[in-house]
């Protein structure tokens, strides 16, 4: 074997996502409002005609691989930079090059700024020059919103591109091709599948870093199939622990918050000074009786947040042995105080809907739209301010994602203020109906 087979050999394999990259726009996944047929940036890949752009999108949607196949169809010179790790030195660099490119070969350059939202106003001020006489054609990735992170001249210069996360199925065309092209010997139950592209969230990129990881674990394992038993083993994640003392600890923890949960008064202070008599921490008990607040009070008696907050507050303060008496009579207020953990269900339902659900985008009618490109985007339109409308409220207004079932985290109960809440909210449905209706 000659030294430079060795050295080929020895090479380290491309990653799939690297492997995987479309040569072709017809091979490119998603983005069917950008290249479908008849639509912007097929339409500016058919014109051979190049032009500036800047490309904004979540991470892992082909924003780098559009710029590449950009170059590829005009055989223009690609030139990457990242505004992560470079300069104006470089941006200098890249542009004498583009120069060197044209006076030796003729060929054009397209100069592809990774993270340009990172590049400071200077920095992008360099690019104009060269921009305006041609010498470069100018593409930026940015997961920011350009109106905000992007220099308006540069921005005039460029033509704006909204890129979307790649939907399931989407994400699901992806698995089938990395499956026959570099998966072949591994087979996923359907539960496995469906967790893997719920995990990737749209981002093709993640999607195929996770696909080689467990690639990699099956080989060493030897396992041919991959069940949700063996992706929980694999992509674990790290749980942080507060290990602070033995398990008489956190059993005396437990009996304190849970006798302020069940309205004992007389327990739960002797919970809490058996904990300060063996030496607890006061800032970890006032942390803990913040949170019992918050979890077991909450909205039926708003009071016992500020107290427990107050009582906090004082301990600082004052110190030991004073501010003591501050947590104490926390502790007190809150286990005589009307209860709902109604809060703490909604968030809990809120956050488990999320961490299964996809990346829905937010209506046009509820995005801000304080500059011109976003309001020629629509961002805004039809959105109605609930103080002109009649009551303060806007009667049968939907603010969640247009395809999002019907959803209802937070119920909230008849103790204390959140009976009150519970009226309101009732009425308020009502409205809704009324105005569904009448709609309708």
């Amino acid at each position: 074997m000659s030294s430079a087979d060795l050295f080929a050999a020895n090479q380290p394999a491309a990653p799939l996502a690297e492997r995987l990259r479309p040569k072709h726009i017809d091979e490119v996944i998603g983005q069917s409002h950008l290249l479908g047929e008849g639509k912007p940036l097929r339409l500016a890949f058919q014109s051979g005609k190049l032009h500036s752009m800047i490309l904004w999108g979540p991470p892992g949607v082909g924003k780098t691989t559009l710029a590449r196949l950009m170059a590829s169809a005009f055989d223009a010179e690609f030139v990457p930079l990242s505004a992560v790790l470079s300069g104006v030195k470089d941006i200098r660099e890249a542009i004498a090059q583009a120069e060197l490119t044209l006076q030796q070969s003729g060929r054009h350059t397209i100069l592809f700024v990774d993270e340009v939202h990172r590049f400071n106003k200077s920095q992008q001020d360099a690019f104009l020059p060269f921009v305006e006489q041609g010498l470069v054609t100018f593409i930026g990735a940015t997961t920011e919103n350009p109106s905000f992170e992007v220099n308006g001249a540069l921005l005039s210069r460029a033509q704006v591109y909204v890129l979307k996360s790649l939907s399931e199925a989407e994400m699901g065309q992806l698995f089938v091709r990395a499956q026959q092209a570099a998966l072949q010997g591994i087979a996923f139950d359907d539960d496995a599948k469906g967790r893997i592209i719920g995990y990737a969230d749209g981002d093709a990129r993640r999607l195929l870093n996770v696909l080689e990881q467990l690639q990699t674990a099956a080989e060493t394992a030897r396992v041919a199939r991959i069940d949700t038993q063996f992706l929980d083993a694999t992509l674990a994640q790290n749980l942080r622990r507060f290990d602070k003392g033995g398990e008489a600890f956190y059993d005396q923890i437990s009996a304190l918050h849970k006798s302020v949960r069940g309205s004992n008064p007389d327990a739960a202070l002797y919970w809490f000074t058996r904990m300060l008599d063996g030496g607890a921490d006061p800032r970890y008990l006032a942390r803990r009786i913040v949170r019992m607040a918050w979890e077991d009070i909450g909205l039926a008696d708003p009071r016992g947040i500020d107290i427990a907050l107050a009582a906090a507050e004082t301990y600082e303060r004052l110190g030991s042995p004073e501010g003591e008496l501050a947590l104490g009579q926390a502790v007190i207020y809150l286990a005589v105080a009307a209860k709902s953990n109604a809060g703490y269900v909604a968030y809990n339902a809120a956050r488990a809907w999320v961490r299964q659900d996809g990346s829905r985008e937010v209506p046009l009618h509820l995005r801000n739209a304080p500059t011109k490109l976003m309001k020629q985007l629509d961002y805004g339109k039809d959105y109605r301010y609930a103080h002109d409308e009649a009551g303060g409220y806007a009667a049968g207004e939907d603010y969640f994602p247009a395809d999002m079932p019907e959803v209802s985290f937070y119920q909230p109960t008849e103790r204390g203020l959140e009976a009150k809440i519970a009226e309101k909210l009732a009425h308020l449905r009502q409205l809704d109906e009324v105005a569904k209706n009448k709609k309708g």
